[in-house]
């Protein structure tokens, strides 16, 4: 069983950055598809951020291109480094990992069976 455990949110002003990392264990595969996904009261949830760990191009939502960097490290996990933070940015950010590698790494999150608990991310003017 894959367990993942988010770490970094915070709050932080307009244009401030921020770094959240997801700690994964329990693997039995290399190069995992994982991703970041974010989720406002009362809207859906959305994909911020996906990419195979170690060899995969990460595919973006365009509102995280040029400002958010997804960061792999394999079976260990990831990490989203968010620059020039904006307040509608603010959400509840999750972890994610499909069970298996399969081909293709995509912003779908009926793809992921594996979710964290969730780091709440605020960027305030």
């Amino acid at each position: 069983q894959v367990q993942l455990v988010e770490f970094g949110g915070g709050s932080v002003e307009s244009g401030g950055s921020l770094r959240l990392s997801c700690a994964a264990s329990g693997f039995t595969f290399n190069d995992p598809c994982m991703g970041w996904f974010r989720q406002v009261p009362g809207k859906a949830r959305e994909a911020v951020v996906v990419s195979y760990t170690r060899s995969g191009v990460p595919d973006y939502a365009d509102f995280a291109k040029g400002r958010f960097t997804f960061i792999g490290d394999d079976t260990k996990g990831m990490s989203l480094q968010m620059n020039d933070l904006r307040p509608e940015d603010s959400a509840l950010y999750y972890c994610a990992a499909r069970r298996t590698r399969g081909l293709w790494c995509r912003r779908n999150e009926n793809q992921f069976h594996y979710w964290g608990q969730g780091t709440q991310v605020t960027a305030s003017t």
